[in-house]
This record gives C-alpha cells, sequence and structure tokens, in this order.
C-alpha cells in the first residue's frame, strides 16, 4: 500500500507455522490499516488550523484506537513490517496526530477520483516524513523570518506615515508572502516562465511592493495628497495589477497581476482567460503558465461567479492545466463572522467540491507548514491539471479597512487578537527553541525593510497619460476579392470522406456555392459571417467565439460545425468523422479557430473572453455572443466594471467583440432586448463601438475591421435574431463583399429625388426593412430613409452630409422599435439636435415607454409595429 510517515503500510513477510497468528497478524492490520484510513478521510477535522484557538473541534470516535478495538497487541503484531518504532497504541495516535492534525489539514473527501485521493495521501506523506526526517535547514527558515519581517514591516510602515490610509492589512496573514514565493519557486522548477496571478484587496499592496518587487513610491504616491501625482490616479492602489519581471535561480519570470474592482471575485474569471491567451499563443513545447486566484473567504463561498468559473475548468474550451487557489482567511466577512465549524462541516472551501477540488487547510502563523502546503498544492496541479485549494486561516489583526473599529461588533474575537503575539515574534521564538546556533537578525532586517520603503516623502512624478484610449486610426480594408470568396467556399464545402450531412447542412452548402458562381449573388448572414472568419484566418488573424450554441448558433444562423449523420457506422475498419469544421480548412498554414460551446454562463465566460481579448497579443477576433441579449444581464458586472471602464481605469487593450440578440419580435420581454440604452449611456470618451446592422455585408466588414484594427476598443453589437436572419431583403449582393467597406451611415437606396424629399425617417436595425416595405406599398417619394449603423461613436459628420441633401427637409424622425426608456433616443437625441438643419424639426416615433419591455402577444406585437410604420411615415 503506501508510506504514512515512517509507517509502511505494506504488509511483511513472516515465518510462522501458525495458522491463528497469520489470521491474528491479518486481523490487527485490517483494524489499524481502517484507521489509519479515518485519519486520512477526517484527520483535517481535528487539525490545530486556527492561529487563535477558536475553532470547535469535534471529538470523533473514529479517530481513537478503542473504536477500532485497537489494543498494544495489535501494535506490536503490526510493526514489525510496518517501520513503525512503537510498540503502544498511544504512540501509535500520538504518530497520527502530529501526521494529519497539526498545522495541516489534507481534506481530500471531496475528490471522487481514486487515484488522485490516493496520489495526495501519497504525496503528503512522503513529505512529511521528509520533514521528520531532516528538517528545513537553519538557513532556509531564517530567510523565512526575513521575508516575515519584510512583510510585517510594510504595513507598519504605511501605518505610521499614512495613518488614514485604506490598505487592507496583512496583518494576521503575513505568510501569504511565504506562500506566494514557494509557488512561484516551484513553477520556475518546472521551466514556467510566466506566473498569472488575481487577487482581492486583502494584502495586495503588500504583495505588489514585496512580491511583484514594484517601487514602493509606486503605491505610497496613492496615499501623498500633497503631490499632483496622485491626482493623476484613475483607480483605487489596491485595485492595481501591474506585470513585472523577477530574477529567480531557475532564470527570468514574467509575474503579472490582474486589475480589479471592487467586485472581488469578477477577477477570477479574467485572469483564466489571460493565462488561456498566453497557453493558446505560446508554443506547444513550452511550459504552460500558472494560475493563481486569490480569494476572500466570505467573498469564495458567497459570490456566484466563484461557482461558474470552476465549472469553467472542466471545459476543453476554456481549461487552463488547473488554477491553485488560495483563501486568505480572516474567518470574517467585513464585520460578519464566518469561522471555520468543522464539526458541522460548514467551511468555506465547500464549494470546490462542485469540481472535485482537494483542499489543503494550513494554520497561517506556521511558516514551514505554508510552505509545504504550497508545493503540495503545485505539485497536484502539475500531476493531473486540475484545480486544488489552499485555505490559508490566519485573522485580520485591524478592521476590515484598518480605521474600521473592528471591536464594536467582535469584541471578544479582538480580545483574543490583541494578546496575540505576531507572527514573526511567534517564529523567531521557535527558530531560538529550534536552533542553538540561531542568531537574531530581528533588528536588523526590521531597519533594513524600513529603510528600502523610506524615500517616499516626495514620490517620483509621473508623467500624465496623453490619452485614456487609442485613437480610432485610419479605416483598414475590409474587402476581399471574388476569386478569395471562392476559394474560401470551395474548401470549406469539401467534406471529408464518408461525411453524411444533414440536409440542412446540404442545403446550405448548395446556397454557398451558388452565392460566389452567380453573377447575381447573394450572400446571407451566415455566409457573410463565415465568409469573414474564413478571409481573417488566410491572413493570419486568430478567431475566438464562445457562448451558449454557439457552434450551430441559436437562429440556426452560423453551422460552424457539421454533424456527420452516419458517424456510427464503421467503414472500412474506421469510424467516420462525427464532427467537420469548415473553418479549419480554409488555407495552408492559417491561423488559430477556436469556436466553442460554453457552459450555460454569463458573468464567467464574458469575463474570461474579455480577459483572453486583454492578453491577446496579436490583432485578431475575440467575441462572445449571448444566447439572447437579455442574458447580458447575468454579466453586467463584466459589463460595467471591465468592458466599458478598463481601459480608462487601468489601460487595457480590448479589441473584445459583444454580440447580442436583440430585436422586437413579439416573443415577450425576456428575449426581446439587449439593453441598447442602457450600453450607450456607459459611452464616453469613444471607450466602445455600439452598433445595430441591417445587413449581412455590414458584418462582413465590421468583423474584418474590428480584427484587423491594431487600436481596438470593445465592439457592442445588437445582433439579429430570426426575423433579420430570415428576411431576405437584408441579405447582401456579394458584390457587397468585395467592394466597399462597414458604413456606419447609410444611404437611402432608394434614391429618391433629393429635391422633392420633406422628411428623413432615421432608424437602425430591422426596422429599415419594414419602414423601406411600407414606403414602397405606399409609394411615398418625400420620404427618405437613412440608417444609423453605428451609434457610438456617434457619425455626427456622415450624418450631417446626408441630411444636407435634402434641401426641402422640414422633419427629422428618429424612429425605434424599441419601448421608448429601452431604445437609443435618450442618447442620441441632442447628438440629432446638434446636426439638425434649422429648418427641420426633430420628432420621436416609439412604443411608449414601460417597465417590462416588449409584449409577449405575436398579435398586440404586429398591431404596435403597423402603428408605428404608420406614425412614422404617414
Amino acid at each position: 500500500m503506501t508510506n504514512n510517515a515512517d509507517i509502511t503500510f505494506a504488509t511483511a513477510t513472516y515465518s510462522t507455522s501458525a495458522s491463528d497468528d497469520v489470521l491474528s497478524l491479518n486481523h490487527s492490520q485490517q483494524k489499524i490499516n481502517r484507521y489509519i484510513e479515518a485519519y486520512r478521510q477526517h484527520g483535517y477535522r481535528v487539525a490545530r488550523l486556527d492561529p487563535l484557538d477558536t475553532i470547535k473541534v469535534p471529538a470523533l470516535a473514529e479517530l481513537s484506537p478503542s473504536f477500532w478495538g485497537i489494543t498494544d497487541e495489535d501494535v506490536r503484531r503490526w510493526r514489525t513490517g510496518s517501520g513503525f518504532a512503537g510498540t503502544t497504541t498511544k504512540q501509535l495516535n500520538d504518530h497520527l496526530q502530529a501526521l494529519y492534525a497539526g498545522s495541516i489539514g489534507v481534506d481530500g473527501s471531496g475528490v471522487r477520483n481514486t487515484t488522485r485521493q490516493q496520489w495526495l495521501f501519497d504525496a503528503f506523506e512522503q513529505q512529511q516524513q521528509g520533514h521528520q526526517q531532516t528538517s528545513l535547514p537553519l538557513q532556509q527558515q531564517t530567510a523565512l523570518l526575513q521575508r516575515l519581517i519584510q512583510a510585517e514591516q510594510w504595513e507598519h510602515f504605511v501605518q505610521e506615515h499614512y495613518p488614514k490610509a485604506k490598505r487592507f492589512s496583512l496583518e494576521g496573514c503575513e505568510s501569504l508572502l511565504l506562500l506566494m514565493d514557494a509557488l512561484l519557486d516551484a513553477s520556475n522548477a518546472q521551466g514556467i516562465r510566466k506566473f498569472f496571478f488575481a487577487m482581492p484587496h486583502r494584502g495586495r499592496l503588500n504583495l505588489l511592493v514585496n512580491f511583484m518587487q514594484i517601487a514602493p513610491e509606486r503605491i505610497l504616491s496613492h496615499f501623498d495628497t500633497t503631490t499632483t501625482t496622485a491626482q493623476r490616479h484613475h483607480d483605487l492602489p489596491f485595485h492595481l495589477g501591474v506585470t513585472s519581471t523577477r530574477e529567480t535561480v531557475h532564470g527570468v519570470v514574467e509575474l503579472k497581476l490582474a486589475h480589479n474592482p471592487s467586485h472581488l471575485e469578477s477577477v477570477y474569471p479574467i485572469l483564466l482567460g489571460m493565462t488561456r491567451a498566453a497557453q493558446d499563443a505560446q508554443s506547444a513545447t513550452t511550459a504552460a503558465p500558472t494560475s493563481v486566484v486569490l480569494h476572500g473567504d466570505a467573498a469564495f463561498s458567497g459570490q456566484g461567479v466563484v461557482m461558474e468559473s470552476l465549472k469553467l475548468s472542466q471545459h476543453q474550451g476554456y481549461a487552463v492545466n488547473g488554477t491553485i487557489h488560495v483563501i486568505i482567511n480572516n474567518q470574517i466577512g467585513f464585520t460578519t463572522p464566518n469561522p471555520l465549524n468543522p464539526a458541522t462541516h460548514v467551511l468555506c472551501t465547500d464549494i470546490a467540491r462542485i469540481v472535485d477540488a482537494p483542499v489543503l487547510h494550513v494554520n497561517a502563523d506556521d511558516p514551514v507548514a505554508v510552505v509545504q502546503v504550497a508545493q503540495l498544492a503545485f505539485a497536484y496541479r502539475q500531476q493531473f491539471g486540475v484545480d486544488v485549494v489552499i485555505d490559508l486561516v490566519g485573522y485580520r489583526r485591524w478592521g476590515h479597512a484598518e480605521q474600521d473599529t473592528a471591536s464594536v461588533t467582535q469584541a471578544p474575537l479582538h480580545a483574543l487578537i490583541d494578546r496575540q503575539p505576531t507572527i514573526t515574534t511567534l517564529f523567531q521564538e521557535q527558530l531560538q527553541r529550534n536552533f542553538s546556533d540561531f542568531i537574531d537578525h530581528g533588528a536588523q532586517w526590521r531597519e533594513q525593510a524600513r529603510k528600502s520603503f523610506h524615500g517616499v516623502t516626495h514620490p517620483a512624478r509621473q508623467s500624465p497619460q496623453t490619452s485614456l484610449y487609442p485613437a480610432t486610426g485610419a479605416a483598414t480594408e475590409t474587402a476581399v476579392p471574388l476569386s478569395r470568396l471562392r476559394q474560401f467556399v470551395d474548401t470549406m464545402t469539401t467534406l471529408p470522406p464518408h461525411f453524411d450531412p444533414h440536409p440542412v447542412v446540404a442545403t446550405l452548402i448548395d446556397k454557398w456555392q451558388a452565392a460566389v458562381t452567380q453573377t447575381d449573388g447573394v450572400a446571407d448572414w451566415c455566409l457573410a459571417e463565415n465568409l469573414a472568419y474564413a478571409s481573417l484566418l488566410s491572413e493570419g488573424y486568430s478567431i475566438r467565439l464562445s457562448g451558449m450554441d454557439v457552434e450551430r448558433g441559436t437562429f440556426m444562423h452560423r453551422h460552424a460545425i457539421w454533424h456527420n449523420q452516419q458517424a456510427e457506422i464503421r467503414i472500412k475498419e474506421s469510424v467516420a468523422m462525427a464532427r467537420h469544421m469548415p473553418l479549419l480548412s480554409v488555407a495552408a498554414g492559417q491561423a488559430r479557430c477556436a469556436i466553442v460551446n460554453s457552459p450555460l454562463s454569463e458573468e464567467a465566460v464574458l469575463g474570461f473572453e474579455y480577459g483572453y481579448s486583454v492578453q491577446t497579443s496579436k490583432p485578431g477576433l475575440v467575441m462572445w455572443e449571448a444566447q439572447f441579449g437579455d442574458f447580458v444581464n447575468g454579466a453586467q458586472i463584466m459589463v460595467d466594471q471591465y468592458v466599458s471602464s478598463g481601459a480608462a481605469k487601468w489601460g487595457y487593450t480590448s479589441g473584445l467583440v459583444m454580440s447580442l440578440p436583440h430585436g422586437y419580435e413579439g416573443v415577450g420581454p425576456e428575449h426581446s432586448s439587449a439593453y441598447l440604452s442602457r450600453f450607450l449611456l456607459l459611452c464616453a470618451e469613444e471607450n466602445m463601438r455600439v452598433v445595430y446592422l441591417s445587413e449581412s455585408a455590414q458584418w462582413f466588414h465590421l468583423l474584418r475591421e474590428q480584427a484587423r484594427s491594431t487600436q481596438p476598443t470593445p465592439l457592442i453589437v445588437m445582433a439579429p435574431k430570426a426575423q433579420l436572419y430570415q428576411n431576405q431583403a437584408s441579405f447582401s449582393e456579394v458584390s457587397a463583399i468585395t467592394g466597399g467597406a462597414f458604413a456606419p451611415v447609410l444611404a437611402d437606396p432608394q434614391q429618391p429625388v433629393a429635391e422633392q424629399v420633406k422628411r428623413v425617417v432615421l432608424c437602425s436595425g430591422k426596422v429599415f426593412h419594414d419602414l423601406d416595405a411600407h414606403r414602397r406599398l405606399a409609394a411615398q417619394s418625400s420620404v427618405a430613409l437613412l440608417r444609423v449603423e453605428q451609434l457610438y461613436p456617434f457619425p455626427a459628420t456622415q450624418l450631417q452630409d446626408e441630411l444636407t441633401r435634402f434641401p426641402s427637409l422640414t422633419e427629422v424622425v428618429w424612429v425605434q422599435e424599441e419601448d421608448k426608456n429601452q431604445g437609443a433616443w435618450y442618447f442620441l437625441r441632442e447628438h440629432l439636435e446638434a446636426i439638425l438643419p434649422d429648418q427641420a424639426a426633430l420628432r420621436l416615433v416609439c412604443r411608449p415607454a414601460r417597465a417590462a419591455g416588449a409584449h409577449a402577444s405575436s398579435t398586440q406585437h404586429k398591431a404596435e409595429q403597423a402603428a408605428l410604420l404608420l406614425a412614422a411615415l404617414q
């Protein structure tokens, strides 16, 4: 079997002729092995994890030798082949207590894979055996003490010089610095040269200085109100991320700490996306970057994005070879107690069970144990490529943000904390007891640490940013020659051997081929989109698209993956290909293409794709498509805190595309609106592009323009739904793809006589086709229809040029099919008024403002739509 410290579980060979002795030996072995297994499974529940000793440890009968009927005689029989030196049940119990119920609690109860669970216990037992036989050398332990002093002195220094500053002190969990050092050392030893991590506020400033090695003045300048530097900061210091490099014994490593807002756990999927982007960009032979996410105990167990993000680790398109989670466990959330309760199995780590992650609990006041746990966690992640959790159990010496008087609500707890010696004092005393040759350099190290933080009374001046956002730049070429389109269609529609397409796909193939061979060929939305992807891939631009059902598309609108209808039939001793992805066979040496059906998640998946887009080093396309536009509600934090504001706060450059199906079709309020008005209210300083398209060629050119941009911003697309996808009037001639470009404003295709036009109707999206059809029936020559395809940045010059073409214009009408409060009107009104010709009046036509939104009655919807058209055109 396995080794348990210096206990060998393997059965020894005995020379005996008495069968009853053999039976007795086997019986003793069975009892003791069950006893040892009980400690493996439940020892963490009685471990000494809390530095303040406030945890109520349960009395577990199965952790007593008497529960199993074990006697001293059983131990003496068993010990002969085990390597165990003791001879009594007490000695065996003491040994197992020291191993499994000390400063480390190994919780493998959530790991249902027996191979992984067995490996975990084996590795822990071997590690502890080595530690007992050869303790960590004095030189290494004194180095740990020096690092703890650095962490401690940073907190003291900031408190002394900036006593009113919020810093979210690490005091009570200073050993986090040792844990991060150990994870970095273990990574580097495996040849990993990129180390990605994310964390909440607690201890962030400490790690920025002591782990990331950022100059202290960069942090302290946020607190110094006497300089102009602080006035130029766009976010709080404990939200800031940074990229740095560190020299180690194994080489140079790049460290990246992701920025995050006060929505603490929202950064978790962002970090995963960044890590995956880095992994996808490197060669297959390069060691995969390490991903570490730090959590607060209350947030880890309480915020739903954690569950969503954990589940991403089990999906191929999002996996990052395992993430190491570190919970900075103060056992309190702001003022609400969040204590460990092993007696009732209530632990903040329990959510990790959904991905079978083991949990390594460790007492934060035992520095050596903290390092050991970090090494074990990293080894587990490397062995299996899955998540593992470290529960660093400490306390919070101050209130939530230092100025908070925590004793008001937690008087008994803080009475204990006030009496608790610091970790540096405890560890220093331990070294004095254990090593006779220990030399106390504590005072010297404290002084050195403080000097390294000094010189910050007048922080170094930083030059102001010239621009929060990248310039729009010149328009990029997006047209593609017809010969190239024919090549793409030819390769994409060439099926692999023995592949039987579904009739829907067979019809699609015929349409694609006809579109590029006939002189009057038409490209629907499906073909336009796939041609945009194919052209980009052939030019070296990567494609990543994810979301629920994006392979097929919610409205049968994409068909990026084709499924063999005869996949189970064996042909010539091989199984025919079950899936075919046409975009993988576009051209030799094409760029990477990933189209991934996501789990049913919005916040985590959108966060992942945003992080991916930020980390992507080369131009390309990263897109998230919502199943329906209103599903973006589940990801609103990501929109508000990252997509719309990440550039202003942190300088993040992202070209993320958000495709949000939008449009009133009489199907009820839930799936009608992507809340266009909400996105437009977030727009400022050209932080995003918001578009609402009406033609398939526009979609083709827009995708190519976005992917090829060297200075991208997030692109928000009010994407088509069923009615527009099925409306042939919205399909473009192939000539519009082989020529032209994306147009923020589309002129009237009917080209009315300019002098006769008295009314210009402005609109966006699918309502244009309803208006156009109604105008044709009414034969109205005095009305022109213009489409504002890009709502932000508002195309004022282009639209004004179109309006000035009509000298007899007396009225401009803005038409939206959305309710008044959910369309573009409130945003566009001032922009339209600014460019309105002097002789023209501005009028609105829309549905009235409503709390719930669109109707669920198709009859009512059609009646309202008819009234809308009538009011706009007559």
